[in-house]
């Protein structure tokens, strides 16, 4: 294809990754606005996995929120040092520390549980319910 072509066919707010982006950027404000507490997106994806699963091992923690291992590790770092979760040994491998929330983690949880519902309902507004549950079920099937 010649590149002048290119070059005409290539419209930035055209493309997919861009656009993502932007609903990203869209999200995270509703996000900021919505959550107190100071936590970030990732954060609270930490807080509200452990709340519904339990505790977890990093590890384990890292792919239920699709983070890489050095990333999560960080996570739960800053909510360590939060007092919003704790490293408990693992009762069956001595060598191994299971991440599980704090009461105080809990209850930060618990208390940002309807505002967390919130930022989706309000980040798909524009939409209407039946272009919200098609949008997801369509990003659904890209991952």
């Amino acid at each position: 294809m010649p590149m002048e072509t290119v070059e005409k066919a290539y419209v930035l707010d055209k493309q997919i990754g861009f656009v993502l982006r932007r609903v990203t950027q869209r999200h995270t404000n509703i996000f900021a606005q919505m959550i107190g507490d100071g936590l970030t997106p990732m954060q609270w994806a930490v807080l509200a996995k452990l709340h519904e699963i339990g505790q977890t091992s990093q590890s384990a923690l890292g792919r239920a929120v699709c983070m890489d291992a050095a990333t999560v590790k960080g996570t739960v770092d800053r909510l360590e040092a939060r007092a919003l979760v704790a490293r408990l040994p693992d009762a069956d491998d001595r060598r191994k520390l299971l991440v599980d929330l704090t009461p105080e983690g809990r209850a930060m949880t618990e208390r940002n549980l309807a505002a967390a519902a919130g930022i989706t309902q309000e980040t798909l507004a524009p939409l209407t319910e039946d272009e919200g549950r098609l949008l997801f079920a369509l990003l659904q099937k890209i991952i």
